[in-house]
């Protein structure tokens, strides 16, 4: 398949692979997508944005956004209620000059959602920030001064978000679920890669001879993709964040580290 390791080219591969796929209407269109095509920024577009939305983005997500950006089609989603179908249209990639509302609350709620896990839900602490404290004005207080540290997180998708912070060696996109917090990519081509793979025809079938039937699988250059991207290499690092992350047994993975020994009950590292 030879997928592109330069970025700018690979998000051109993308760009032919997944418009190619989405002309054809059968199966292999997803629900919604037939004749989609993919809207690119021109320089001005993200600097007006940049300007809009007091941020600034990476080298890495400024090309996702010059060549990619977002869908001129709506995700159709299905799903049962008590009996019932209901289908829905949803944004696919977040579109910055047309989901303001989406975007900015996606920007806020990151706040709420781990705050929300510290004083309920999980009761989150982490290590560094020594004793609990029984007043809820000091844990606010502490957890202030954490958060206003961290990189900003610029939403793509759904919960996942760009860390926004150029002077990183990698340049990693995340998922944000409450203080769940995981690594989908250390780079905007794997993440997309994962993020796409629905899309992009990277699957072959496997046959299981227990079962007697074909599964799909990952093609083996993309799935060398992967471990590529998520070995262990101490320069993997995203400062504040990285200790909310390796809070959750999940989020070990994504640093290329192992914490629990095989078949081992999983908690979190802090109680």
């Amino acid at each position: 398949m030879d997928i592109p390791s330069n970025l700018t080219e690979f998000l051109y591969w993308v760009k032919e692979r997944t418009e190619k796929l989405w002309l054809v209407d059968d199966e292999n269109c997803p629900k919604g997508f037939y004749g989609a095509r993919w809207q690119g920024l021109s320089e001005e577009q993200i600097d007006d944005i940049e300007r809009k939305y007091e941020v600034s983005f990476t080298s890495e997500h400024r090309e996702f956004l010059k060549i990619l950006h977002a869908i001129d089609k709506k995700e159709i989603v299905e799903y049962e209620d008590e009996g019932e179908l209901i289908t829905e249209e949803c944004t696919f990639f977040y579109n910055w000059l047309e989901n303001e509302e989406e975007i900015i609350s996606q920007i806020k709620c990151f706040y709420k959602w781990v705050w929300d896990d510290i004083i309920s839900v999980n009761y989150v602490w982490l290590k560094s920030w020594g004793v609990k404290p029984n007043s809820l004005e000091r844990k606010k207080e502490i957890f202030d001064e954490w958060f206003s540290k961290l990189p900003q997180l610029l939403p793509v998708r759904n919960s996942a978000c760009v860390v926004n912070n150029e002077n990183l060696k990698w340049n990693p996109v995340v998922s944000v679920s409450g203080s769940d917090v995981n690594i989908l990519g250390w780079d905007f081509r794997t993440y997309l890669l994962y993020e796409l793979r629905e899309h992009l025809n990277i699957y072959t079938d496997v046959y299981d001879e227990e079962d007697q039937m074909f599964y799909p699988e990952i093609i083996d250059e993309v799935q060398q993709i992967f471990n590529e991207n998520y070995k262990y290499d101490e320069t993997k690092d995203i400062p504040y964040l990285k200790e909310m992350i390796l809070y959750w047994s999940s989020g070990w993975r994504g640093f290329g580290l192992s914490y629990h020994p095989e078949n081992a009950r999983v908690h979190p590292i802090v109680k």
